[in-house]
């Protein structure tokens, strides 16, 4: 496949802090102990691609967003504060209202120069983020949020926001961001008011770890890994659709192939796939580490309480892991994954998982998660940044802006309006070459079967390499 590339740069504004639009109260709030494990002590970033809008004439949307951002953080007032460490590193956010960081900014490019379909790394994120990404920012003492909207020569826009993950999930971030772009359409308050509430999920008094969690521990040598982010890795996305959901269904066992999700099979077969493609030696422990969220989830055996209530933003998910040796893994059939996933997920479930997690963060001094031999995934298909309007109609891309180690489930729309889910993958050239042809093998497809468009990019398929693409 051919590179894509683009080079601009963005002519940015001095950033400035953006108070909350009221007075908002000073205090001391204690974050969670899921929230400020070290694995999430850093910035996490998520970007938006908006078209030009006819109706919004006239209207500057990073004008509009900015006096957004200053109503919202009226009712997410901790989120106008910083972090400092009490206590045994406890994080404590100082509510002092000082506001988010904010950067409106213009390029003299157009939506059509991304070339269309778009998925992580953006091109040129570099020039439409605030910060530089980093897996381990200091986030103590600094702004918990940073906003860059940059116009674009087309009308269109984009916006990039980062946050510190030891305030919000990916569900918290969208709770706000919703919450934005309500207030930018003229509602006089978020239609779900945020709940901080973060005492439910720190640990017990006495702490007591309850459930394994193999995700905190290393695997056997782990300096035999093939892949670091020191690498120059290869990237690709890979679009799963209608067609490659049934016949990874096909291939599931009997009694998971009516309930097992599209992200088990998507995960599971990815896993697999890669595991082959980066050539491990048989006897290697390999993981699959995914997140599984508590929201909706009972607190009680006889479920009659929600353990989080509604509009709580914090970090709400704990991490789960499957393992295999790799020569098993590469042997075995694509169900043994799926089951291995499945079971993980089911292991996750238990009531009280998420506070056995927060009392081992206590006990065993907030340990950092495994990354050695383990492919992390997290899924966006359910986060619904694609729902989200500041008044210019919903966005064309809603998703990272960048993948790191791990990688994402993000809900794409294809030119001929076919829903699926992209997964970026990075690895080295030489693994990468392994994965497609590992990815064709895994599934019969058949030779005749159509190109299908999604947007201007070519996204590579488990049943042919590349696909044709039409422009925005």
């Amino acid at each position: 496949m051919a590179q894509f590339s683009l080079t601009f740069t963005a002519r940015r504004s001095e950033a400035v802090l953006v108070a909350p639009a009221k007075s908002t109260p000073y205090e001391l709030k204690p974050l969670s102990d899921i929230d400020d494990q070290h694995g999430l002590r850093f910035y996490r970033s998520g970007i938006l691609f908006f078209r030009n809008n006819p109706a919004q004439s006239g209207r500057d949307p990073a004008a509009v967003i900015k006096r957004s951002l200053a109503e919202a953080l009226v009712y997410y007032y901790p989120l106008a504060g910083q972090l400092c460490a009490g206590p045994s590193d406890k994080l404590i956010v100082e509510c002092t209202g000082d506001g988010a960081v904010f950067v409106e900014a213009d390029a003299d490019v157009r939506l059509d120069d991304f070339g269309g379909a778009l998925s992580p790394p953006i091109p040129c994120s570099d020039q439409l983020l605030c910060e530089p990404e980093s897996t381990s920012s200091d986030v103590i003492g600094r702004p918990l949020v940073y906003i860059q909207v940059t116009r674009l020569a087309c009308g269109g826009f984009v916006f990039c926001i980062q946050i510190c993950h030891c305030m919000a999930d990916a569900a918290g971030l969208v709770q706000f961001m919703m919450a934005m772009g309500e207030l930018a359409q003229g509602t006089t308050a978020p239609a779900v008011p945020p709940v901080w509430a973060r005492e439910i999920l720190n640990a017990r008094s006495p702490p007591r770890v309850t459930h394994p969690h193999p995700e905190y521990e290393q695997v056997p040598d782990p300096t035999k890994d093939r892949i670091s982010p020191a690498d120059v890795l290869a990237q690709r996305p890979f679009f799963f659709g209608e067609k490659e959901i049934l016949a990874l269904r096909c291939q599931a066992p009997a009694h998971l192939r009516a309930t097992c999700s599209r992200f088990d099979m998507i995960a599971a077969y990815v896993w697999r796939c890669r595991t082959i493609a980066l050539g491990y030696d048989s006897e290697d422990e390999v993981r699959i580490q995914f997140v599984v969220n508590a929201r909706g989830k009972r607190n009680n055996a006889l479920g009659r309480a929600p353990m989080l209530p509604l509009g709580f933003y914090g970090n709400a998910f704990a991490f789960t892991v499957a393992s295999s040796t790799a020569g098993e893994l590469c042997r075995k059939p694509f169900s043994y994954a799926l089951e291995l996933v499945a079971a993980a997920k089911a292991r996750s479930a238990a009531v009280d998982h998420l506070q056995s997690v927060a009392d081992l963060m206590v006990l065993k001094g907030r340990p950092r998660f495994a990354t050695a031999r383990t492919y992390l995934v997290s899924d966006l298909t359910k986060s619904g940044l694609e729902e989200l309007d500041f008044g210019w109609g919903k966005g064309i891309y809603g998703g990272p802006a960048t993948a790191m180690l791990a990688t994402f489930h993000i809900p794409v729309r294809s030119a001929g309006g076919e829903r699926g889910i992209l997964v970026p993958v990075r690895l080295p050239e030489f693994a990468m070459e392994r994965f497609v042809v590992e990815m064709k093998r895994g599934l019969v497809m058949k030779e005749e079967e159509e190109s299908r468009g999604y947007g201007g990019q070519q996204y590579a398929t488990v049943g042919s390499t590349c696909m044709a693409m039409s422009k925005l």
